[in-house]
């Protein structure tokens, strides 16, 4: 049995997405700061990674920064009602080096990064849009 993989693009009124690729931090770091601020509001996210001690903060702050102004400048969406609705890190490409030693000999250094993906969701249009949703579908059951 085949599985078509569904790339799930965001939704062109209430998603706006941000991602970087190729930043040095390996992939499993990444992700333990990020399964921390998945599903929760914008405000509280700047909050968390302000606090949390951990290098990949920075980058994934920064992430979540341009996410926001993306929704502001092109959608015109407000800050305080957006919600990450999808985050997710997978790994890039491996930078190899040699390290050089002792007697001409040298040994490999890997370092690895990562893709890191951040899509917020205005939660307040997504409300307005089900009830007028709600309210077509009722009015059509009423002529019926």
């Amino acid at each position: 049995m085949i599985m078509e993989k569904k790339n799930r693009k965001p939704n062109q009124y209430t998603e706006v997405a941000a991602s970087s690729q190729h930043i040095c931090i390996s992939a499993h770091k990444a992700r333990r700061v990020i399964d921390q601020i998945r599903g929760r509001s914008y405000e509280e996210t700047l909050m968390i990674l302000e606090l949390m001690p951990y290098r990949a903060c920075y980058d994934i702050l920064k992430l979540v920064y341009s996410a926001a102004a993306n929704a502001n400048h092109n959608k015109g969406l407000n800050e305080t009602s957006l919600i990450i609705s999808k985050a997710e890190v997978n790994e890039g490409t491996t930078v190899k080096k040699l390290k050089p030693r002792a007697r001409g000999r040298s040994y490999p250094i890997r370092r690895s990064t990562c893709h890191i993906t951040i899509v917020l969701k205005d939660i307040s249009v997504d409300e307005q849009m089900n009830n007028s949703n709600i309210d077509k579908r009722k009015k059509q059951l009423r002529n019926i």
